[in-house]
């Protein structure tokens, strides 16, 4: 009998391959900037994302940032530069010239067509060796039977969330014993 084959963890890009990705970011901005006609400056590019998503656009206590996954770019590096980097840009160009609008909405759309990119709201590529966070979970009980929440649910409870049961109806109780 054979011992099941260790899981290879991928090597996330290297730093020219980042001086790549940053390069593709500034020359879509120049682009985006002259097709709306505007001068929305280099936001900070972070390649700190973990996780099953490639890229992401984020304003968080007023800093702007595109941050990028390292390792799942490194899965199909010239993929991410055709299809992330746009995806990524275009929404940072949409929030700057419009304001809030919806994530994958007309103005996004319409700028990914400018960019030759596919107006795709998410990836489509195998996650095989990109190290992904897993969650721990929380049990909950109702009359009926025993339920795990995320961590995620499991603080939205203790800030005050309640949940019931699909079943029975019965609201979700922690338990502490597991």
């Amino acid at each position: 009998m054979t011992a099941p084959a260790a899981r290879t963890t991928v090597a996330p890009i290297t730093p020219l391959q980042q001086q790549q990705v940053r390069e593709q970011t500034r020359l879509y901005l120049g682009r985006g900037n002259r097709l709306l006609d505007c001068s929305a400056p280099l936001p900070a590019i972070d390649f700190n994302l973990r996780g099953r998503a490639a890229g992401q656009f984020r304003v968080q206590g007023g800093r702007v940032c595109i941050r990028y996954n390292p390792w799942v770019f490194a899965l199909d590096f010239a993929g991410h530069l055709r299809e992330t980097v746009p995806h990524e840009v275009a929404h940072y160009l949409v929030w700057r010239h419009f304001g809030r609008t919806a994530p994958h909405g007309r103005e996004w759309r319409a700028l990914m067509r400018a960019f030759g990119a596919a107006p795709r709201a998410t990836g489509d590529y195998a996650l095989d060796g990109v190290p992904v966070r897993r969650q721990r979970r929380h049990v909950y009980r109702c009359g009926c039977r025993r339920h795990e929440l995320s961590t995620t649910r499991h603080n939205r409870v203790q800030a005050g969330t309640v949940y019931h049961c699909r079943s029975c109806g019965q609201r979700l109780q922690y338990s502490r014993s597991g």
